[in-house]
């Protein structure tokens, strides 16, 4: 029977919604929210050391390190969803579970581990801020630049107003920058045939410490361990996740993964042809020279500021986070720990950047492998975590989740012995 209601002494039918339409706007609001943690890890990893790594594949050995970049996505996915499962499940923040069950000493060894990472990516956030805008108002000098970035980042971090503006504008900055490689990939004469031909793994002679810094950067697993503190700060929930995954989790990782193969194809058709690695900033710019001229090297400078700015801010963020919660001070960005942590972040990056002035390209890659050093550490916690039973409890990992986190450790572990042997034989 339709519903009615009495207006004005007259009896008018009330509009009602079918069952095919009720809610649908509603559920895709709601399903739209849910995207977040793992595009923040994604939007993470694709900072100016991956694009330095990646142009730097692409110019030196043209397609061949494809391969890196998909293994490493599809790995990165599997870690930051048992990341994001940890975070829905766990009752207090991830470091406070190890606490719980590994003892103080193994949540100590986690914060610590993911602070000395942001360390290493911070040079590289510096480095490229500084770089980026150099080009971009020539004759100025690229520390000058990193230290005033530096400051810039350190003041908005206490103004959530100002950072919610500049995020926007860094968002669209690196979005230009996208475009211009998707259509750059298709305009440049790419030879498609030889990049499927990188899809079988090869690692050429020489190209160890390039093959580690992409993976430091596109398998970052301190951005898959704070995607746990991501997921509990918007209070995800278990009859949420299957949703996350679909829209969130997978897209948010696989959409950085493609932008990095595109800048190696691009790389490989514009600048592969010397065969020999770019060690100036200005070499990496010309990758837009077919595209747009000229204004390639301004366009390219201008997202690969973006994205060291844009990086920069989660990074110091998170390495205050993650220390501030392994001493027990709070897992919240707006401790007092945490807001001086972060600073400490900030200032190593163009500490490292004033000191070392030589060869900056060189620099980022270099502090980008690094990184793999502390990463098994941070992978072996997850894949644990995420086994347990009582914490997990239907969310724990079944056994090829657990195939994919142990083939993920394995890799790291691996990667950390060849950077060692490499520095030391």
């Amino acid at each position: 029977m339709t519903e009615q209601t009495i207006q004005k002494g007259t009896v008018q039918p009330m509009a009602t919604e079918s069952p095919a339409t009720a809610g649908h706007p509603r559920r895709f609001w709601r399903t739209l929210a849910l995207i977040g943690p793992a595009f923040v890890a994604g939007a993470w990893q694709f900072g100016p050391g991956n694009l330095a790594s990646a142009v730097q594949a692409g110019s030196a050995y043209q397609y061949t390190l494809i391969w890196v970049i998909i293994v490493s996505t599809i790995l990165m996915i599997f870690l930051t969803d048992m990341s994001v499962r940890l975070g829905i499940q766990s009752p207090v923040s991830l470091i406070s579970s190890i606490k719980k069950r590994l003892g103080a000493a193994a949540g100590m060894v986690a914060g610590i581990g993911v602070f000395l990472i942001t360390l290493c990516f911070s040079v590289g956030n510096a480095v490229g801020a500084g770089l980026g805008l150099s080009l971009l108002v020539p004759g100025t000098a690229p520390v000058m630049w990193s230290l005033i970035c530096t400051l810039f980042v350190a003041s908005i971090l206490f103004i959530k107003s100002t950072y919610a503006v500049v995020e926007k504008i860094l968002v669209v900055m690196i979005a230009v920058m996208a475009i211009c490689f998707v259509v750059s990939a298709f305009v440049s004469g790419a030879d498609w045939a030889q990049a499927a031909l990188s899809l079988v793994p090869s690692v050429p002679s020489g190209a160890w410490i390039l093959v580690i810094a992409l993976v430091g950067t596109n398998f970052s697993i301190n951005a898959a361990f704070y995607a746990s503190y991501a997921t509990k700060e918007r209070k995800r929930t278990a009859e949420e996740y299957r949703t996350v995954t679909l829209v969130d989790t997978i897209p948010g990782i696989v959409a950085p993964g493609i932008m990095t193969i595109l800048v190696i194809v691009v790389a490989a058709a514009v600048l592969g042809q010397t065969g020999s690695p770019l060690d100036s900033f200005a070499g990496l710019a010309k990758v837009f020279e077919p595209l747009a001229g000229p204004v390639g090297g301004f366009i390219f400078a201008l997202g690969f500021c973006g994205s060291a700015l844009s990086s920069m801010i989660p990074n110091a963020i998170a390495g205050g986070t993650m220390l501030s919660d392994a001493f027990g001070r709070g897992a919240s960005a707006g401790t007092v720990t945490a807001r001086v942590t972060s600073g400490c972040v900030l200032a190593f990056g163009v500490m490292v950047t004033l000191l070392f002035q030589g060869s900056p390209v060189q620099l980022i890659i270099l502090a980008q492998a690094l990184t793999v050093l502390v990463a098994p550490i941070l992978a072996i916690l997850i894949v644990f975590m995420a086994n347990d039973r009582g914490l997990m409890g239907c969310l724990r990992n079944k056994w090829w989740q657990n195939v994919f986190g142990i083939i993920g450790v394995v890799s790291v572990c691996a990667l950390s012995i060849r950077l060692l042997i490499n520095f030391f034989v």
